[in-house]
């Protein structure tokens, strides 16, 4: 960056990159539209490149601008995480981190990183939000998130991904079904039964690894119900409506007249999977990596 240009340069211009609109532009930044194009022609004279192309018609990106769009966008990242490591410091608080999570990861390996951390890193500070895969995602894209915990096994090739917790499945029925543990010799015996899952595009990773289960029995099982969550779907099983599938840190969640039959002689297993943008500068990403028992 030259000596004549200065953040408000690269927000001006980050904003025309996004909306493509100079009027809309303006009107986000609180600045006059006239004002905001003299912004950018300094920018484009000082780097001596044509960033904008402008037409009556419509404003689009030249190729040195959309790669300085994707920069910018990251270098601004860096100063905001950078002004608020400060102020926290200031304030005495090592850090913060946004953390999301798929409601199974909250039945032990969160809550045992947040316990590690309190004892630890005390004054580290944690935003929680419940999400599904795909909204992780893109939250680690956008920046929302700082880590995740998913079913996956594709990721965007900017982000990183490592296996925190490997485990097989469970059984959900009703309290009185006849059916027990001693009795499951085989996934075919359930042929006639039918099935509450969590939906597949939760987690088509985990949708898969299920329906394995009975397609290695050569069939595929009737299911009649669908949810994202996990207390609905042994509220309907408690119901009478059909059985269904969870991992085992799903177990013993919820009182409910539900029972449970381990999974663990069948070869299925889900993977509960840490995830992070590789750009992420955030301080207190380390201390996850340490405590999660990631190189």
């Amino acid at each position: 960056m030259t000596s004549q240009i200065e953040l408000r340069h690269l927000r001006y211009f980050l904003a025309v990159a996004e909306e493509l609109h100079f009027r809309k532009a303006a009107e986000k930044l609180f600045i006059s539209q006239p004002g905001l194009s003299r912004q950018i022609q300094q920018l484009e004279a000082e780097l001596g490149a044509k960033l904008i192309s402008r037409t009556n018609r419509k404003v689009e990106l030249t190729p040195a601008g959309r790669h300085l769009a994707h920069e910018t966008k990251n270098w601004i990242e860096l100063i905001q995480l950078g002004l608020e490591t400060t102020k926290l410091i200031h304030e005495g608080a090592e850090g913060t981190l946004k953390l999301g999570y798929v409601g199974s990861a909250m039945q032990g390996v969160v809550p045992t990183l947040l316990q590690k951390f309190k004892t630890k890193h005390s004054t580290v500070r944690f935003s929680l939000s419940e999400m599904d895969n795909s909204m992780q995602v893109q939250a680690l894209l956008d920046g929302t998130i700082d880590v995740g915990f998913v079913r996956l096994t594709d990721i965007p090739k900017s982000l990183e991904m490592k296996t925190v917790l490997t485990e097989p499945f469970c059984l959900v029925l009703p309290k009185n079904h006849e059916l027990t543990k001693a009795d499951l010799k085989h996934m075919n015996q359930l042929k006639e039964e039918s099935f509450i899952l969590f939906e597949k595009e939760y987690s088509p990773t985990y949708y898969s690894e299920v329906m394995s289960l009975f397609l290695d029995s050569g069939y595929s099982p009737q299911v009649s119900h669908t949810s994202v969550n996990a207390l609905t779907i042994y509220k309907m099983v408690e119901s009478g409506f059909g059985l269904a599938v969870v991992p085992e840190s799903l177990k013993n969640t919820f009182s409910l007249d539900i029972k449970f039959i381990d999974l663990k002689e069948f070869p299925q297993r889900t993977n509960l999977n840490v995830v992070w943008k590789k750009s992420n500068q955030n301080s207190v990403l380390p201390f996850v990596f340490e405590e999660l028992q990631i190189d």
